[in-house]
């Protein structure tokens, strides 16, 4: 290595494959589908450097390789769908289409039909320039709904909130995970309802309140700024109680970013397996997918969507949060077929 390289930080992402030809000595990465043999060295005042994996530091190794286990009920070491259910009447893709309970009832079991593995619910849009909702609002959009689904079904189910109070509620009627987009950083009693229900989450990076979060965001770097950020929430997540092994992180496309930024990530994603959490990839339907693949309506983004999802699961993501569940689980069992993109290989 460098020099150059050796005077700042280091950051180790793994060069993720699938093919059937695995050499000698390859690394299965997380446990799963996913192998690699060398590994880019990335950092914020030299040129990427690509090494062998032999030669990472064994505990950045050991966290890029170690099998992740099961959480709220989810297989790690295989791709997941996370269907959304959006109970909300502004949301930027299906905004009022399920804020009925039956109307969320009956999505609900279309997705199960689907094969969808966990369903997300959220009650407050955190699309661009959405506003606040009130936690009274926000409790009686999701609880119901929750308590529905789990009438009828041991499916897991993901709570979608920055709250504390609507995740406690949620929990009580039979959420299965928190999913906070904003880590713990709008509200630091979250933390504590997590603690204290033995709940995993998922941590997940924002820049900026739903209102201004797109107003002309800035990074210096954008991956490693976000990689620093969710290190950072990890850390604190686990000073609060809360064990590594129960954390998903996110590095939240389209979340104060641009096109750009959201490329940059995803062109890098295995970066965030070094953080030794399972990865959650949030892209579906966004704008920039419209923008890339001219499709002006959210949902008619599908296509697009799932060639996002397909890029994530070839770099190692085993949490994929979508609309379109049943076109999803197509795309991936062909994708799975054809790689041998399973455990098998």
């Amino acid at each position: 290595m460098t020099a150059a390289l050796m005077t700042d930080a280091v950051y180790y992402r793994p060069i993720p494959q699938v093919d059937a030809a695995r050499p000698t000595g390859a690394y299965r990465q997380a446990g799963g589908w996913c192998w690699f043999t060398h590994v880019e060295c990335l950092c914020r005042h030299a040129s990427p450097e690509i090494i062998p994996a032999q030669k990472v530091p064994e505990q950045v190794l050991q966290r890029l390789t170690a099998p992740r286990a099961a959480l709220a009920g989810l297989d790690l070491q295989r791709p997941n769908l996370m269907g959304i259910l959006n109970v909300t009447p502004d949301s930027f893709s299906d905004g009022g289409k399920f804020a009925r309970p039956e109307a969320a009832l009956e999505q609900v079991r279309h997705m199960l039909a689907h094969g969808v593995d966990i369903i997300d619910i959220g009650g407050e849009s955190t699309r661009p320039g959405a506003h606040y909702v009130p936690v009274s609002d926000e409790i009686a959009r999701t609880a119901p709904v929750i308590r529905s689904i789990r009438a009828e079904s041991a499916v897991p189910i993901s709570i979608d909130t920055r709250k504390a109070p609507v995740a406690e509620a949620a929990l009580e009627a039979g959420a299965s995970l928190v999913n906070d987009v904003y880590a713990f950083t709008h509200d630091p009693d979250l933390a504590q309802v997590v603690v204290t229900q033995g709940a995993p989450v998922c941590l997940m990076h924002a820049q900026g309140d739903p209102e201004v979060m797109q107003e002309n965001p800035q990074y210096d770097n954008v991956l490693l700024d976000v990689f620093d950020f969710l290190a950072e929430r990890v850390a604190a997540a686990e000073s609060a109680g809360i064990p590594r092994g129960h954390i998903l992180v996110d590095p939240g496309i389209g979340f104060g970013k641009t096109q750009v930024h959201n490329l940059a990530l995803l062109n890098r994603l295995s970066l965030f397996h070094s953080l030794g959490c399972a990865v959650l990839l949030g892209a579906s339907r966004k704008g920039f997918i419209g923008r890339i693949g001219k499709a002006a309506e959210a949902q008619a983004r599908a296509p697009g969507s799932i060639a996002v999802t397909l890029a994530g699961v070839a770099q190692g993501v085993q949490i994929h949060r979508v609309h379109d569940v049943a076109e999803t689980r197509q795309a991936l069992a062909l994708w799975q077929a054809v790689t041998g993109g399973n455990n098998d290989t």
